[in-house]
């Protein structure tokens, strides 16, 4: 079987510029990795909390140098070179912080795919990059991965190994096969992985967008997009080696693979992983191991504000909480500040394809920190667009556009979904509105706005007051048919315990609030608990699937 050739995309324009501005250069994440390995072998890189056992595991830079060799060596032997695909889909475990440099160290892609995929997304995500070895766990959250892998293997003939975490054949496990046979005992590694070294704008990471339109894409990255967004992060949350990054998003999501993940490897950090969401454990963990910064969605930082069981431990190291993921609610942020005054929660504004491009900042004015989603940090670019590719006026909403050194160099084998123009600008499928001091609120999806007869009705801005409610936990505006207007807004929520909702009582209540009338939602639906990527974004195509077959209720 032939491997699927991974080709960026990476206009000699881009290449020219951001090698002359030292943004890209020769330089590997391994090679930085390798010397603070030499450098602070004792150090503790990862921390990984298993849920399961609640068992904490701790791993040096030295160790992980060690077995990310050894299972280098291993993947050769099992036939994995350059351009191979390696997919993992592994909860959030310390595996990662050695599959990774083991497949960068041979030029192999790697791609971290969510647990909570199952057998229609994996026959598509492991089929379509013709993946050839996936490494699963023996068991996680009562699935039995193993077997589910087996029911499929007849649909992805490319699949040459499939190796377990945990496991107990001898044939499949992958510590027999890769972490504990010391194949680099009495053997010059570098002379054999040498050969098999990428270069640094070969692609070396391929992640599936989260998929909140249904249409998965595989986000193409390399060693220099991925450093770039280590250094920028770095920069923006004034980082030093004394930081320690707790981590509770997936390692299968960008947001953890790569602010726990590279961030650990590239910048020598302590990450604290966690593999089940619990508030209760990550204030333990952020307690315990003096967690200082985090990065994650909406939703983890309403636990972290709202859960009782976190005023049970310390949190007060926990400086800075990135929130981005998704719109957040701007009554939230009040919240936070008033709970935890000594936390900075920077809002900001990001993609798979693209790291993090806008954020605020520390003495920004009250106004931008809580209504805005941040303004373009250092070596990025936004900008706003009409349909025509026209520059608009500061205040009208129109198309975000971003252009950066962390920008992905394509979708695999969709070069027609690649929207980056011959200015390098990337258009992003948002909507947006930039103000004259250069920070840009977020309204929309492109692909997600309500036409209700003929005008665009402002989406995040009736989910943004719909937040304010005192009985609404979550909210969202999705478009149903109608054969008069088009379409109408259907708001769907999620209640406080005891709490109950009319259409007629929220209209009243958006109308006291001096909504504009054609953008009142005109149906109701209430819901136990929204579907949602593993970062936290609702997903509004699943919202669609739920409500938008069922009759007009207008």
């Amino acid at each position: 079987m032939h491997a699927a050739v991974l080709e960026p995309v990476i206009p000699e324009r881009r290449l020219r510029e951001l090698t002359r501005a030292g943004l890209w250069g020769d330089e590997l994440i391994i090679d930085r990795f390798d010397r603070i390995a030499a450098a602070r072998p004792d150090d503790v890189a990862v921390v990984g909390h298993e849920a399961a056992s609640g068992a904490r595991t701790s791993r040096t830079f030295g160790e992980l140098k060690r077995l990310s060799v050894r299972a280098a060596l291993g993947l050769v032997e099992l036939g994995v070179g350059r351009g191979d695909v390696v997919a993992a889909q592994l909860p959030g475990w310390w595996h990662y912080f050695v599959l990774y440099p083991a497949c960068a160290r041979i030029g192999a892609v790697f791609n971290p795919l969510m647990p909570i995929f199952r057998q229609r997304e994996l026959r598509f995500m492991l089929g379509f990059p013709k993946t050839k070895l996936l490494v699963v766990p023996r068991s996680f959250r009562g699935v039995d991965y193993p077997a589910m892998v087996d029911g499929i293997r007849p649909d992805l003939p490319d699949l040459e190994q499939v190796l377990v975490v945990g496991g107990e054949d001898p044939e499949t496990s992958l510590e027999r096969l890769l972490l504990e046979a010391p194949r680099e005992d009495g053997v010059d590694a570098g002379s054999h992985l040498a050969p098999l070294r990428p270069g640094a704008n070969d692609v070396t990471e391929l992640m599936y967008t989260s998929g909140t339109t249904g249409e998965p894409k595989g986000v193409m990255h390399t060693p220099n997009t991925l450093l770039a967004k280590a250094r920028l992060a770095w920069e923006l949350f004034r980082m030093n080696e004394r930081d320690v990054m707790y981590m509770g998003s997936p390692l299968a999501h960008q947001t953890g693979f790569m602010y726990a993940c590279v961030m650990s490897l590239a910048r020598g950090v302590k990450s604290v992983v966690q593999d089940v969401w619990s508030p209760r454990v990550a204030s333990e963990l952020i307690q315990d191991e003096r967690c200082t910064i985090t990065v994650a969605a909406t939703p983890f930082l309403n636990d972290l504000v709202h859960d009782p069981a976190v005023r049970e431990f310390d949190i007060t190291s926990l400086r800075l909480f990135l929130c981005a993921g998704a719109p957040i609610p701007r009554v939230l942020l009040r919240e936070a500040a008033g709970a935890h005054p000594d936390l900075y929660v920077m809002s900001a504004w990001g993609m798979t394809e693209n790291g993090i491009v806008t954020a605020t900042f520390p003495g920004d004015p009250e106004e931008k920190v809580f209504d805005t989603d941040g303004r373009a940090i250092p070596h990025q670019s936004v900008r706003i667009v009409d349909d025509a590719g026209n520059r608009i006026p500061a205040g009208a909403e129109g198309r975000l556009q971003s252009r950066g050194p962390t920008l992905f160099v394509g979708y695999f084998n969709r070069p027609d979904a690649y929207q980056v123009d011959e200015d390098l600008w990337f258009d992003t499928g948002d909507n947006a509105r930039i103000d004259a001091d250069g920070y840009i609120r977020i309204t929309g999806r492109s692909r997600d706005i309500i036409i209700r007869g003929g005008e665009n009705v402002p989406v995040v801005e009736v989910e943004n007051l719909l937040y304010h409610h005192p009985d609404i936990v979550d909210a969202a505006i999705i478009g149903v048919p109608d054969p008069r207007l088009g379409e109408r807004g259907c708001a769907v929520v999620t209640l406080r315990d005891g709490a109950r909702m009319t259409l007629e009582r929220m209209v009243g209540w958006l109308t006291d609030r001096q909504l504009a009338r054609n953008y009142l939602p005109e149906r109701l639906e209430v819901i136990d608990e929204f579907p949602r990527t593993p970062s936290g974004k609702i997903q509004k195509f699943r919202l669609r699937e739920m409500f938008v077959p069922e009759p007009d209720h207008a």
